[in-house]
């Protein structure tokens, strides 16, 4: 599940996040849970559980520059951009900007054992 988080936000809607043409080894993400859907400054993306992956901090929340005001977040930011953004990155981590170590060093390392840490992770997540 990925949530779109803000401290005011009460409001609540799902919907899946697929793995993209790339991803089609891995099916579709669990659904994600979208708070309040219009995006402002302070909104973090989070993954619930957490995710093994390079742009993932431990905590579940999603490092993308398009979440981050000193970085790349504009207004005209769209819900459907933001989950783009997050869908890439699940496909083509960045590793300019790694938040998990783990997944980090495996990623730069030992790609065929990331390969095998992700598809055992998403078939763990995968919806019954």
């Amino acid at each position: 599940m990925i949530c779109l988080e803000n401290n005011r936000s009460l409001r609540r809607a799902s919907e899946p996040l697929p793995g993209g043409p790339q991803d089609a080894r891995l099916g579709p993400f669990p659904s994600s849970r979208v708070e309040d859907c219009l995006p402002r400054p302070g909104r973090t993306g989070k993954f619930e559980p957490p995710l093994f992956h390079p742009n993932v901090y431990p905590s579940g929340t999603v490092c993308l520059s398009i979440l981050e005001e000193d970085k790349d977040w504009r207004p005209a930011i769209t819900i459907k951009q933001i989950l783009l953004g997050i869908q890439e990155l699940l496909n083509e981590p960045n590793i300019q900007d790694p938040a998990q170590a783990e997944a980090y060093t495996i990623y730069c390392q030992n790609r065929v054992e990331y390969e095998k840490r992700v598809r055992a992770q998403a078939k763990k997540f995968a919806p019954s």
